[in-house]
Order: structure tokens, then sequence, then C-alpha cells
């Protein structure tokens, strides 16, 4: 029998080998975390304290923002914290319990952005049943059901990776522990790991997909009905951005996962993570606050307030 080591910890290639660039990656993706950190804090809070933006699409989109903070969270300040100290291990613990809130949080996201496109869908086709249908027990519902459900897929294949045995190589080439990465370090038979993988992909990324492009084409429907051009432009500037970001991350995300291993290489690899693992969580809270009146009005709104209470603390 051959020597084996069971491995105990993983080591993250991360960006560049030169301690010049990781400082400068690691300076980049600080200002990128601390962007996205106070973008979905302030959304949470302008939904939180505004009370006319006390509806289910806020609530959802308020929903959004917390699990952006939680996305983004999982790997990058591990992925500061290794370039600022110069060390690219992550223990094995570490490395499952980054497996397990990536997944939980990718597959959160997509549920979520998918109810939110049913609520648009039920706010612009039936708008006389929007209160009926999408109340307050709904809405808790379909939010904790996304995050009860991504759990469970999370779980699963949480467990079954970190199964398989991993005697060989312990490098990764990318910056955090990605399920994609940790298959080629196996030195078990992966098959069954890669077809579950794919199957179930295919399989969620397919409903949340159809569910929201059927929910669209009948809002497109509704919204070309409308006779005046400015019914028309409020019911789109709702909709195009909640497209566009579920557009970015099922299209990053399936090419991340998704892709032939022949189009794989160390640099395709890490861009895929940076597209699927940062740049949603950094990109949401702009288009929506960006394209979103209601948003910054209140914004502002609540600006002012923070400003006057400060200057005038007796009232």
């Amino acid at each position: 029998m051959s020597n084996e080591t069971t491995v105990t910890e993983f080591l993250l290639l991360g960006f560049s080998d030169t301690v010049e660039q990781q400082i400068i990656y690691s300076v980049v993706f600080l200002i990128v975390y601390l962007a996205a950190l106070i973008w979905n804090l302030l959304i949470i809070l302008v939904v939180a304290f505004s009370h006319h933006l006390h509806s289910p699409m806020y609530f959802f989109l308020g929903n959004l923002s917390f699990l952006d903070i939680c996305y983004i969270s999982v790997t990058v300040p591990k992925c500061i914290a290794n370039s600022l100290t110069s060390t690219r291990v992550i223990s094995f613990c570490g490395c499952v319990a980054q497996v397990f809130l990536l997944v939980l949080c990718g597959a959160a996201e997509m549920a979520l952005l998918t109810v939110m496109a049913y609520d648009r869908y039920v706010a612009i086709c039936l708008p006389l049943h929007y209160r009926e249908i999408m109340n307050w027990g709904a809405c808790v519902q379909m939010a904790a059901g996304s995050w009860i459900c991504s759990m469970v897929y999370s779980m699963i294949h949480t467990v079954t990776t970190f199964r398989l045995d991993f005697c060989q190589s312990n490098i990764l080439d990318n910056f955090f522990c990605d399920i994609p990465q940790l298959l080629k370090l196996s030195c078990s038979d992966t098959l069954p790991n890669e077809i579950l993988l794919f199957l179930s992909g295919i399989f969620s990324g397919s409903i949340c997909f159809t569910l929201v492009l059927m929910s669209y084409i009948d809002i497109f429907v509704t919204v070309m009905r409308i006779p005046s051009t400015q019914g028309k432009y409020k019911a789109f500037s709702t909709c195009l951005p909640h497209l566009i970001i579920f557009g970015l991350f099922v299209s990053t995300s399936l090419f991340a996962y998704m892709r032939p291993k022949s189009i794989s290489s160390p640099y395709r690899d890490v861009l895929a993570a940076v597209f699927y693992a940062v740049m949603p969580p950094t990109v949401n809270p702009l288009i929506y606050s960006l394209r979103n009146r209601e948003i910054k009005v209140a914004f502002t709104v609540l600006m002012r307030r923070m400003l006057f209470h400060k200057r005038n603390p007796l009232f």
C-alpha cells in the first residue's frame, strides 16, 4: 500500500505570490467589503426606520441586504486576513464551515430573488388582491422557507463533499474553499458528487429561472397594457433592477459550478469566484438604491433626522 497522509488543512493560493501584490489585493478587497457592508446596512436601516417602506417589497429587500452581508462575509474577511498576514492556511473545520455557509447563502439568495419576482408579479398583475396574497404571514413564511430549504440544500452538499478522502495535495486554486476545487483534490471517486452537483444545480436553477421567467412574462404583458407612459416607467423601474440582479447571479453561479473542465483554469476559476461570491453582494444595493426613488428619498429623510437630532438633542 502506498503511504497516504490525511489532509488536516488546506492552502488557499489567492491571487498572487508576491507580498506587494498581496497587499494591493487585500486593500482592494477591503474597500469592496466595506462598501458592500455599508451599502447593505444602510438599506436595512432605511427600510427599518422608514414607515412608508414597511411593505412586502422592502421587507424582502431588507432580507436580501442582510443575506448579502452574510454572503460576502463568508469569504472576503478570511482572504484579507491571509493576504495581510502572508499566510494561506485554512483549517479543515474552517473549510467545512466556509463551504456550508457559502452554499447556504448562495442558494438562499437565488430563492429570495425568486420570491421577490413573485411579489412583483402579484403587485403588478393582481393589484386588487395584493394585500390579501402578500400578507405579513405569507411574507415571513416565504422568507423562512427560503432559508430552511437552502440550509437543507447546503447540508447535503457539504456532507457529501467532506465524506470524500483528501489524501493528496491540499492546495486550492482559489481564495476560499469551493466545492469544485475540493473535488479536484479528492483521491476518492468524485463522479457521484459531480452528478449530484450538476443535477441539483440544474433542478433548483431551472425551477427558480422558470418561476422568474413566467412572472416577468406576465408582468411585461400587463405593463404594456398600461395606457400612461409614466405608469409603464414606474412599473419597469421597480422590476428592471431585480431582473438584472437575478440574471447576473444565475449566470455567474452557473458558470462557476457547471462549466466544463476543458475551459477550467486557475485564472478563470478565481475570476468566476469573484463574480459569483463578491460581485452580487456589492452590486445589489447599488442597483436597488440608484434606481429606486423611494429608497433615495427615505435615505435623505433619515440622514436629515439624524443630523437634526445631533444638533438638537433635546428634541
